[in-house]
């Protein structure tokens, strides 16, 4: 099978444990983008204002005709101007029932507008992790969303390095959850997103738009929230270090983890055929 397209989920796969792609993978990436014309598409929870970095580094950033699946398939966008192509986004109304249920919890709260992100009850593991990310974030001196109502809500998560306790919650939300799509990711957040919205439906609507056969797709993740685009794709790919229901999932688990180029083990053998 010829691939065409590569869909990659970014943190803990693209991205190494410092938040920066490998040169491993920017080197093999860029060679099956110029010698093979395969589409490299990066498939993540965050905003696509917020990869411009990654896309800088993978030399995508700004390019007509690459495309990126943000906040979990809830947005399609080409890198030319950060064009918007597919947007669906979760009602304010429902934004706020389940920012007020996470008030009452121990979590630290996201709120992802289509180009901003707010923060709420920053907790110290996630103070630490965005320092290695550096996201422009917005935080709120107060603990209300109002102000936003007229804004375009993306989605919205929340953070706790206890999955279990993430879990947990769950059943106690699904009256407040109707009509959304619960997904979890990182090993630290649960993140919510409209209905029908994943990275699954992401990608067959890129394949469709781009005339590629489904089948001609490669998928690689390490989290929850990448089992619907793993499922969908004609090849899955689990990280060396994705959660064990990931790896069971997968059709191939690369032997690198996201330090040691997991997108390049890929490519070199499923793009160039090299033995690994």
């Amino acid at each position: 099978m010829e691939y065409k397209l590569i869909a990659s989920d970014l943190d803990e796969t693209l991205l190494n444990d410092d938040h920066v792609v490998p040169e491993s993978n920017i080197y093999w990436i860029q060679k099956a983008v110029k010698e093979r014309g395969v589409k490299f598409v990066p498939a993540t929870g965050r905003g696509y204002m917020q990869i411009l970095p990654e896309l800088t580094q993978l030399g995508l950033k700004d390019m007509e005709g690459e495309y990126v699946l943000s906040f979990n398939g809830g947005a399609l966008t080409e890198n030319k101007g950060n064009r918007i192509i597919e947007f669906n986004g979760l009602g304010f109304d429902k934004m706020k029932e389940i920012f007020e249920f996470g008030l009452k919890q121990d979590v630290c709260i996201h709120v992802y507008t289509n180009d901003t992100l707010y923060i709420y009850n920053l907790s110290e593991s996630e103070a630490e992790r965005l320092k290695h990310q550096k996201l422009e974030v917005v935080y709120p001196e107060e603990n209300t969303v109002d102000f936003l109502k007229d804004s375009t809500i993306a989605k919205i998560l929340y953070q706790n390095v206890d999955v279990p306790y993430l879990m947990s919650l769950e059943p106690k939300m699904t009256d407040i959850t109707k009509g959304c799509a619960v997904s979890y990711s990182s090993n630290r957040y649960m993140e919510f997103n409209k209905e029908g919205v994943d990275k699954g439906v992401g990608l067959q609507h890129l394949a469709d738009k781009l005339g590629i056969k489904i089948e001609e797709t490669i998928a690689v993740g390490d989290n929850y929230n990448d089992m619907a685009m793993l499922e969908k794709a004609g090849l899955s790919v689990a990280a060396g270090n994705a959660v064990e229901d990931v790896k069971r999932a997968c059709d191939y688990t690369t032997h690198a983890d996201n330090n040691e180029g997991v997108v390049a083990e890929l490519i070199k053998k499923f793009i160039f055929h090299e033995d690994i």
